[in-house]
């Protein structure tokens, strides 16, 4: 179950809806924003915490399925519960294909909405959780040196100590220095962590 640390933004042009939603979401301890369209809530700076979006997929001005489009061109990665009453088969594929958590047919029980909310909620701290330690690899990997990191690339490309050291034309003892720093930068005990957290910066040794 999610706990109270996330904030869901509910947009619906039906203030009935809206405000019942809100009450629904604060009535298990969630912290409830509500937006009459698709444009306030784009006015609004979201905050730094787990969050997920209840959005109606039928409004006058922006629907639904254009905020979506709207999010991702922003690059606001805010997991999307849509709710419908007359949606199209197409729709939801739609708004599936293009990352929504769950799509809800209007009526639909009160449960089945908070289940979805928590999945959001935990699939967005998930996601958080992920960027904040890529991002913090990739800051590791900037700390080296430039030595440092062409043999950071030649190590998880599967290269020995000893061909590094014939491919830079340095002795042994000076590759196996560098890269006894490598991992002491880059916070790994072994070659598999090494390797896993460059993968996870995208670090290609192909390509380099």
């Amino acid at each position: 179950m999610a706990n109270c640390d996330a904030d869901v933004f509910i947009v619906d042009d039906d203030s009935l809806i809206r405000d019942s939603l809100g009450q629904l979401v604060k009535s298990v301890g969630l912290k409830a924003d509500t937006f009459s369209s698709a444009e306030t809530f784009l006015d609004t700076e979201l905050p730094n915490k787990p969050t997920c979006l209840v959005l109606d997929i039928r409004m006058g001005g922006l629907s639904g399925l254009d905020l979506q489009d709207e999010l991702i061109k922003r690059k606001i990665s805010t997991p999307i519960i849509f709710m419908t009453g007359h949606g199209t088969v197409s729709m939801s594929v739609r708004a599936m294909k293009a990352g929504a958590v769950d799509f809800l047919q209007k009526p639909f029980e009160d449960q089945e909405l908070l289940d979805a909310i928590y999945h959001a909620i935990e699939r967005d701290r998930h996601a958080r959780t992920e960027r904040t330690e890529i991002f913090e690899i990739k800051r590791r990997i900037t700390s080296l040196t430039s030595r440092e990191y062409e043999i950071l690339v030649l190590v998880i490309a599967g290269m020995l100590n000893k061909h590094i050291a014939c491919k830079l034309r340095k002795s042994e003892n000076t590759v196996k220095t560098h890269r006894a720093r490598i991992m002491r930068k880059m916070q790994v005990k072994s070659l598999a962590e090494l390797v896993r957290a460059t993968e996870k910066a995208d670090l290609d040794p192909s390509l380099t």
